[in-house]
């Protein structure tokens, strides 16, 4: 069985639909009752086993609560998906520090959290498995996203030191990095300018926004009996834009040769 939070809407629940298609059972967690409501009629509707508890992940008594959900209805838990995130788009000079504490609790100390009090019910799995979510500003730079930014770097740090440290428990932690994904949310909440989302397109190699199945895949590889000598790793679904990262609007100022064909 597979917990997830953030688990109602975008990238929380395409995961959820893809787990669901492999036969996991599933539980959601999420601060809004409305998204998980919405969420767990989709599954649903897919045939899917669904279990919804509304959580703060930012509240280390709830994490305990839910996991504690987890046990009663399951009685294991194999993969966990840290999935809540909360972001938005502010020059670091005008961010407060309650925007600040903001998003850090939800990212990383929610991921530390829930890692944390999943653990005794991780170890008892025969091939317990965790994603996070990172991005791949974490190693470069988050220009607007100071908060989360720093936060992605923690979960970063925090992905491969559990990942030595709970190997002796059979427990891989991975972690998925999504570039720029395009969700209602991350619309409402970041793209919601056409001049920034054609300069962000420019950017990327392949030439496209993310989807929330995209990110998806990649974690569903992760839990995955293929991945399974895999642990510690950062797993980068952006479409190359971190190669590419301020080099693309360099591409049409080079000289073309058209290829020689084989005589």
């Amino acid at each position: 069985m597979a917990l997830i939070t953030g688990g109602g809407t975008g990238l929380g629940l395409a995961t959820a639909q893809r787990l669901a298609r492999r036969g996991y059972s599933l539980v959601l967690a999420s601060r809004s009752p409305a998204h998980l409501a919405a969420g767990a009629r989709a599954l649903r509707r897919r045939g899917a086993e669904v279990l919804t508890v509304p959580t703060d992940i930012r509240e280390y008594d709830q994490v305990v609560a839910l996991v504690d959900r987890v046990a009663e209805q399951f009685g294991r838990l194999d993969v966990l998906v840290n999935n809540a995130a909360g972001n938005f788009i502010v020059p670091t000079e005008k961010l407060t520090p309650n925007g600040w504490r903001a998003v850090v609790g939800i990212v990383l100390d929610g991921t530390f959290y829930a890692s944390r009090a999943a653990f005794p019910l991780l170890r008892r799995a025969p091939r317990p498995s965790i994603v996070n979510i990172a991005a791949s500003y974490a190693w470069l730079a988050g220009p607007g996203t100071a908060h989360s930014a720093a936060a992605k770097a923690g979960v970063v740090a925090l992905t491969r030191t559990l990942a030595v440290e709970w190997a002796r428990y059979g427990i891989r932690v991975n972690a998925v990095a999504p570039g720029p994904i395009r969700t209602s949310g991350t619309d409402r909440q970041l793209w919601n300018d056409r001049t920034l989302v054609a300069r962000v397109t420019r950017g990327i190699p392949l030439g496209r926004f993310g989807r929330p199945e995209d990110v998806a895949a990649a974690i569903d590889f992760l839990v995955g009996p293929d991945a399974s000598y895999i642990t510690g790793e950062v797993l980068t679904v952006d479409g190359g834009q971190w190669l590419g990262h301020g080099v693309m609007e360099l591409l049409p100022s080079l000289p073309h040769r058209r290829r020689q064909q084989n005589p």
